[in-house]
């Protein structure tokens, strides 16, 4: 038994209507690529203005940038005297929480009698105290000593002072 035969009705009206179909698929799938996609822009309000605060203690961590210059005076081999000065920024930090106490950090063994142990200690970064670990490291020249960084009570405070080879 033949469900469609070429001279049936069904498959007369179905060869007739295919070209239909097939244009408003066509139509439709057009039409779907020619329009713009929804989109939404999402942003964030702005930031509030900040509010001036008048006070003696710093109220967050204030962060600023002052020069430290360093000058050093070597002798060489041949007996001439050479002056170094140098001149780096330093970055001060100032917060109103004490600082954790100092960890206890296991030294490993000298990489080379170059290299001086510098210790490790507290920083500020991200809003909060980071430890950070101490290492061996070849000083920049000949007899270099290490300063390691400090926290100071100041005003109620705590400035941060960083460490320096001098």
């Amino acid at each position: 038994m033949k469900i469609f035969s070429p001279d049936s009705r069904v498959s007369f009206s179905a060869r007739k209507l295919l070209p239909l179909v097939t244009m408003c698929g066509a139509l439709g799938l057009l039409a779907g690529c020619a329009s713009d996609p929804v989109s939404h822009v999402v942003s964030a309000p702005p930031p509030p203005t900040p509010a001036v605060v008048v006070a003696p203690v710093p109220v967050g961590p204030t962060t600023t940038t002052t020069t430290q210059t360093t000058q050093t005076t070597r002798a060489t081999p041949s007996g001439t005297v050479v002056t170094t000065t140098q001149t780096q920024p330093v970055s001060t930090i100032v917060v109103t929480q004490a600082p954790p106490a100092m960890q206890t950090e296991l030294v490993l063994a000298q990489p080379t009698s170059a290299h001086a142990w510098v210790a490790g200690f507290w920083t500020w970064r991200s809003n909060q105290y980071q430890w950070v670990a101490g290492h061996w490291e070849v000083p920049p020249y000949t007899n270099a000593k290490w300063t390691a960084p400090r926290w100071e009570t100041e005003s109620g405070a705590y400035r941060f002072y960083e460490g320096a080879w001098n």
